[in-house]
């Protein structure tokens, strides 16, 4: 009979650790397994990077533009039954950053370019009319102002930003609104096809970037400003990964330059570059006739070796350096012209952007 209670209770205990251990063996029991609350590390914590947004969403905007053209279109007057003309009025959008507490907006000159109206809407969505400051074709950069105190961004510094770092693009894509995509810095002073100016060399993102985008921020993830989106390279219209953003250091040059004399002020030598070439050096193609490089003796076909006794290999070294120089200053050239070496000394001029572009 011992033995009998022994079995049995060995038999009971047994069932009560398969069920306590196994509970689905028994009824029609769920276990909603829910995950255990832990303090999370520094790491953790910015795999959301909605205090980085919340940071940033201030001191972004979206530009709405009315542009008039001659084209018209007729349409029946409902009223008159007649038929009648009128103009057409395309609309555009795109994005802007706003750099100064006194209402100052930086944006991409062509999302502006030949407007007759330009609207800044902030992130609460009030609409604010807008005044052109000043305009930067060479770096596709204006500067605006609304009539109103705002929350500039914090500006980065280009010498810090890494190919891999996250990047967040923030602007107005397709007229939607203010939008947020994420990505990473997959390249930096990157130039899109030979022979483009210096100043147009770009921060590479596979953030999305969309139309209307154009003039928004490109942010790292402390909410600093790396650049403004500017352009994409799509075969379908839309964004496939590979966009591009004005960096940060020439958007402040542009900016600082166009509050201080309405305009960017370039030196101009009047020496056209072969992008081409892979010698040493860089190759003249040509020279302005009556221009700078040709007052002081520079020839085409002559190959330049060093500026101001720095060497130079590419030209955008030499663009850097002329493009930064002011009308008067006077830069010292080493050439080659076969066997030879020469200097030319040149007084830099003015750039004119309508007749030397």
């Amino acid at each position: 009979m011992k033995e009998l209670r022994n079995y049995i209770f060995v038999g009971v205990l047994t069932g009560l650790v398969i069920y306590f251990i196994s509970p689905g063996m028994f009824g029609n029991r769920i276990e909603i397994i829910e995950a255990t609350p832990v303090k999370s590390t520094v790491a953790e914590k910015y795999i959301s990077y909605h205090d980085t947004v919340d940071k940033v969403n201030k001191s972004v905007v979206s530009i709405y533009t009315k542009k008039s053209i001659q084209k018209n279109t007729f349409y029946v007057d409902p009223k008159d039954k007649v038929l009648r003309k009128k103009a057409i009025i395309p609309t555009g959008q795109g994005s802007g950053v706003v750099v100064s507490s006194q209402g100052h907006i930086i944006t991409n000159f062509h999302v502006i370019a030949n407007s007759d109206e330009i609207l800044v809407r902030d992130y609460l969505g009030k609409d604010y009319g807008t005044a052109v400051i000043g305009v930067d074709p060479l770096t596709d950069l204006a500067v605006l102002k609304i009539n109103h105190n705002t929350v500039p961004i914090t500006f980065g510094k280009i010498d810090q930003v890494r190919i891999g770092d996250v990047s967040l693009a923030i602007g107005n894509p397709l007229g939607i609104g203010q939008t947020i995509t994420l990505g990473i810095v997959s390249a930096t002073d990157k130039e899109i096809g030979p022979g483009t100016y210096s100043y147009q060399r770009y921060v590479q993102t596979d953030a999305a970037i969309n139309p209307g985008n154009s003039g928004g921020a490109l942010v790292n993830t402390n909410g600093e400003l790396i650049g403004i989106n500017t352009s994409i390279i799509t075969q379908g219209g839309g964004s496939d990964g590979i966009g591009f953003a004005i960096p940060v250091d020439t958007a402040k040059y542009v900016f600082t330059e166009i509050i201080k004399n309405g305009e960017v002020i370039r030196g101009f030598v009047g020496i056209a570059a072969d992008p081409y070439y892979r010698g040493n050096g860089i190759l003249i193609r040509g020279v302005y006739k009556n221009g700078p490089g040709e007052n002081a003796g520079v020839k085409p076909n002559d190959i330049i070796n060093k500026i101001n006794g720095t060497k130079v290999q590419e030209v955008k070294d030499i663009q850097k350096i002329i493009g930064k120089s002011k009308p008067g200053d006077i830069v010292s050239i080493e050439l080659q012209r076969g066997g030879d070496v020469l200097t030319a000394n040149i007084v830099i001029e003015k750039m004119n952007y309508g007749l030397r572009e």
